[in-house]
């Protein structure tokens, strides 16, 4: 396969290439790889300054049957369109696993409680959290960042006065 590398910076100061195989423009590179899994291709869409590609997937043969279709603009557009999709997805998810919140009646009203974890590499806590209608807190405490929040133990929570154990 013929690959014809053009490196040329673009204004925002990133390395661009256009070639058969490899692709670099607007922060991202793809890159055509041959599939572990079988005879055919692959291709892995990597994010500037990330050691891991964000997404890998497969790439289809061009016309002799052997070689990979060569990148072009308008596929490099869409790699980089679905890849920053499951970026966005993952923090998405990452949010969700870190940040609980649920909604309960307490004696002065509806309460939200909020569990929000720190995984620090070190030493990972939670902080569990309440807030009145108006979102004002109305207490605040460290718990394990095993903590399971859910409405039963929110009321229990706040029925006990918000005490040290959550």
């Amino acid at each position: 396969m013929n690959d014809t590398h053009t490196p040329d910076p673009d204004i925002t100061g990133h390395r661009k290439e256009q070639a058969a195989t490899l692709w670099r423009d607007d922060g991202w590179t793809a890159r055509i790889i041959k599939n572990e899994d079988d005879d055919g291709w692959a291709v892995e869409m990597t994010l500037d300054g990330q050691s891991e590609p964000a997404l890998v997937g497969p790439w289809t043969m061009g016309r002799d049957k052997k070689n990979p279709k060569p990148l072009d603009g308008p596929a490099f557009s869409t790699l980089v369109k679905t890849a920053n999709e499951v970026l966005r997805r993952h923090e998405q998810q990452l949010h969700a696993t870190l940040h609980k919140s649920v909604k309960i009646d307490g004696a002065g009203g509806r309460l939200t409680v909020k569990l929000d974890i720190v995984p620090d590499d070190d030493e990972p806590y939670a902080v569990l959290s309440a807030y009145d209608e108006a979102g004002e807190p109305l207490a605040r405490i460290h718990v394990a960042p095993t903590y399971k929040l859910n409405v039963q133990r929110a009321q229990e929570w706040a029925s006990g006065g918000f005490g040290r154990d959550g």
